[in-house]
């Protein structure tokens, strides 16, 4: 019976929308269509809609135009699935920027110092797996908001950062670590695309699919009727918080070896644009919520703004603009979902 009553409930609260697809209603009647289940696509054609005719002529619509764009946000879309799963579980990672300069910068040093590929990928996933944790272990066991406890690792990392390279940049000339983690091909593929279609399709499966995923959305959607059905929610906030963080140092690792190179600036401007991305994809900020396919769709509209604003020859300052138009019109549509 009580079974029963949350169903019924978790009916209500989605509008008859069943969480196993977006657009079908449960009952007898079939489907029924919600737009707000698909805002992120009818963005991700308006905005390409726009650009291919205000840049028709520049060519914005060619596959190269387009696999460029998939291999600049790789290291968005991975972060992306990372941060979903933290918004979901109630949560935010403020310091992925900070993980990402500091795993690359680890990898270039080890590389420079032994040779050896193995040992960068664990030097650089280490300092993930640090960092992720302190983050989890702080926010839990403190009880400190992880907005805070992450706002705090964020100086820390960076400072760390700076600190081990004296803020000279770090060149990665490994041939073996450069195509393996960024300007490799796998076949006509670029290897920055097998690593965000896999690193998509494991988080998509593992919040879909898995008793951890749907621990993670009833931690962040409602707290205390997740603790009162015996759901560890502090070890779900650690695992969430560790995850992005490993998926950062992966993404850390992408950028060295696509720009063959490492600098304490890297990443330090990703955290809007993955934020943006996945709040886009239709996370919501507030816990509960999310989708793994709809932050990779979020990411790709992100590299795409980004592409067309540079081919119309807009500033940076301008594009920051746009940006942030973008960031608060998916907050807004974010508040206005959770109020209706």
């Amino acid at each position: 019976m009580a079974k029963l009553a949350e169903q019924r409930d978790r009916k209500r609260k989605h509008g008859g929308v069943r969480p196993g697809g977006p657009g079908f209603s449960g009952r007898t009647d079939g489907w029924r269509f919600d737009v707000r289940d698909y805002i992120v696509y009818i963005g991700f054609l308006t905005i390409l809609a726009f650009f291919a005719f205000a840049l028709r002529d520049t060519g914005f619509l060619t596959v190269a135009n387009f696999m460029t764009i998939i291999r600049q946000t790789a290291p968005i879309t991975v972060m992306a699935v990372g941060m979903v799963f933290v918004l979901s579980a109630g949560e935010i990672d403020l310091s992925i920027g900070a993980v990402v300069a500091l795993s690359a910068l680890s990898a270039a040093l080890v590389l420079q110092s032994t040779g050896s590929v193995w040992l960068a990928v664990l030097a650089s996933l280490g300092v993930g797996l640090a960092v992720g944790l302190f983050n989890g272990l702080v926010t839990v066991v403190a009880r400190i908001p992880s907005f805070l406890v992450t706002l705090g690792t964020l100086s820390i990392v960076e400072g760390v950062a700076r600190v081990i390279t004296s803020l000279d940049s770090v060149p990665v000339i490994n041939p073996t670590f450069t195509n393996l983690f960024g300007s490799g091909q796998l076949g006509p593929v670029s290897v920055l695309l097998v690593w965000s279609a896999a690193i998509v399709i494991v988080g998509h499966l593992l919040y879909r699919n898995t008793r951890f995923g749907r621990r993670v959305l009833s931690t962040g959607g409602n707290l205390q009727a997740a603790i009162s059905v015996g759901i560890k929610t502090g070890r779900v906030k650690i695992a969430v918080l560790t995850m992005s963080a490993l998926c950062a140092a992966l993404a850390g690792a992408l950028y060295a070896g696509r720009l063959h190179g490492a600098r304490y600036t890297l990443g330090e401007a990703d955290l809007l644009t993955v934020i943006a991305a996945v709040v886009i994809g239709g996370t919501s900020l507030f816990g509960g919520k999310g989708s793994v396919v709809g932050a990779l769709t979020g990411s790709i509209i992100m590299g795409m703004l980004g592409n067309g604003l540079v081919i119309m020859g807009l500033s940076v300052a301008e594009q920051m603009i746009a940006r942030g138009v973008i960031i608060i019109v998916a907050v807004v549509l974010s508040l206005r979902e959770m109020r209706t």
